[in-house]
C-alpha cells in the first residue's frame, strides 16, 4: 500500500490523539483505532511512497541528521476526500525543512513518492477520521474543535508500512 516516513509523538501526545480517536469512535466515526489492521499510531507523515525498496529507503532516511523534538500546533481540522478528516498542524520553517529533507531522502532511492507529499503540495496533518461521508463531518468538527487548540510533541521517527502496520524505528528524530 504505502511506506511513510513518520514523526511519532511522546506519551502525552499519543494519549491526546488516541483520546480524540476514542471520542470519535463512540460517536460512530471510524478512526485509525479500527481502520484496516488496527495497529496505527498517532503520527505526522513527512513523506509517503507508493513503491519502494525498503532497505534503500531505510538507509537513506536513517542517514538524515538527527533533530530536536518538534512541537506541532494544531488549531483546526481539515477535511480530505473520502470522508477523511485530520488535525491541521501549523507549518513552521523547521517542519517544512524536515519534510523536504525526508522527501529528498525517499526520492533519492528511486521510490515513487505520492504526489500529495511533494514539497509545496503537502498538508501537514494528524489523521483522525478514516472514512465516512459529508453528513458525519459536523460530528467530527464538534468533537474535535472542543479540544482545540492543542499541541503535540514529536520525539521519535519511524518508517511505517500502512498496509501491515509494521514499523521500523529510525535511529534519531529527523
Amino acid at each position: 500500500m504505502a511506506l511513510a516516513v513518520c514523526i511519532l509523538f511522546d506519551a502525552e501526545g499519543e494519549r491526546v490523539i488516541r483520546g480524540l480517536w476514542a471520542r470519535l469512535e463512540s460517536r460512530g466515526i471510524p478512526t485509525p483505532l479500527t481502520h484496516t489492521h488496527g495497529r496505527h499510531h498517532p503520527h505526522l507523515s513527512l513523506a509517503v511512497a507508493r513503491s519502494w525498496d525498503l532497505d534503500a529507503v531505510l538507509a537513506s532516511v536513517a542517514a538524515l541528521p538527527p533533530a530536536l523534538p518538534v512541537h506541532l500546533a494544531c488549531q483546526g481540522i481539515v477535511a480530505f476526500p473520502r470522508g477523511r478528516a485530520a488535525l491541521a498542524a501549523a507549518v513552521s520553517v523547521d517542519l517544512a525543512r524536515r519534510q523536504e529533507a525526508a522527501v529528498a531522502a525517499v526520492m533519492a532511492t528511486g521510490a515513487d513518492l505520492h504526489h500529495h507529499y511533494l514539497p509545496g503540495r503537502w498538508v501537514p496533518h494528524v489523521s483522525l477520521a478514516t472514512g465516512g461521508n459529508a453528513d458525519k463531518l459536523p460530528i467530527v468538527a464538534t468533537t474535535v474543535t472542543d479540544s482545540l487548540p492543542l499541541s503535540v510533541t514529536g520525539t521519535r521517527a519511524a518508517l511505517v508500512d500502512s498496509s501491515t502496520g509494521k514499523t521500523w524505528p529510525l535511529p534519531a528524530l529527523i
